[in-house]
């Protein structure tokens, strides 16, 4: 896989970079961002980080502090785009909550979508290739937020054995139950909802996609989403019931936004530390 370095930082005595190429999967050019904490030769593991709505490969990079987090160790962070961009298929740049910037992760099967709408294969097949073979990273985390912890769910519970560990800030955990996940579903998906259980992380604990580690999340108690969105309890019954190990945090008086996210980031890198390190 051929990748081209736009535009390089030192950061931390690693290097924060940006990088484009031509993806098979989506036939657009597409973006991503790194820290690389070390030289390429000297990275062991990755965590890849799936960012939310309306979002680029730029928002984690920049605002999370991600990099003093990942200073000397073996693990580099990856950020790629939150959708294909270039295109004008239809209803794709109306709004925020569907289309451009807002590919929910999936494979789409809509007429127009399904030909470039394949975030789901795209992280799952493309991105991999990537850090396997021009990174030589050997295991691989994932983490998310909103959106993104709603993809990072779902990748990780579908993909067992491609991910070490998952965590999420502030995920969408049931979007066959909220007005996001239905408008998304409907128009990447069509009519037919059992193509949804495939990108829902609720209803795939509840079908018994189980993982071995711990899921990690945090979700603020001021998010203005929680309610009719996120749905967050609704996973932690399905996690209960099932008997999937489930961490979550509900953190007094913050939102959804980059400065809850900082907050309290260190923990989710040192969760993924630490089972990428066994």
């Amino acid at each position: 896989m051929i990748i081209e370095q736009t535009k390089k930082n030192k950061t931390f005595n690693g290097e924060t970079c940006y990088y484009k190429h031509k993806s098979v999967v989506t036939g657009t050019s597409m973006a991503f961002s790194t820290f690389e904490p070390r030289p390429k030769e000297e990275i062991e593991n990755a965590i890849i980080w799936l960012s939310g709505l309306t979002c680029t490969e730029e928002n984690f990079i920049t605002k999370s502090g991600v990099q003093k987090l990942l200073a000397g160790t073996n693990t580099m962070v990856i950020c790629p785009d939150t959708s294909p961009r270039g295109l004008e298929l239809d209803k794709e740049h109306e709004s925020y909550d569907f289309g451009s910037g807002a590919s929910f992760y999936l494979n789409a099967t809509t007429s127009g979508y399904k030909d470039h709408y394949k975030m789901y294969d795209y992280v799952s097949i493309e991105l991999i290739e990537i850090l396997k073979k021009n990174f030589n990273v050997k295991k691989i985390s994932i983490m998310g937020h909103s959106m993104g912890g709603h993809g990072a769910l779902v990748l990780a519970l579908n993909e067992i054995n491609l991910f070490s560990s998952v965590s999420a800030f502030s995920p969408i955990v049931n979007p066959s139950e909220c007005s996001w996940g239905r408008k998304a579903f409907k128009g990447y998906l069509g009519e037919d909802s059992d193509e949804y259980s495939k990108y829902d992380a609720t209803l795939l604990i509840k079908n018994k996609n189980l993982r071995s580690d711990k899921i990690l999340i945090d979700q603020g108690l001021a998010d203005e989403f929680l309610e009719k969105e996120l749905l967050t309890d609704n996973f932690i019954q399905v996690c209960n019931d099932a008997g999937q190990e489930l961490e979550v945090n509900y953190r007094e008086g913050y939102d959804h936004s980059y400065f809850f996210i900082s907050t309290f980031l260190e923990d989710h890198i040192t969760h993924h530390l630490n089972i990428l390190n066994q």
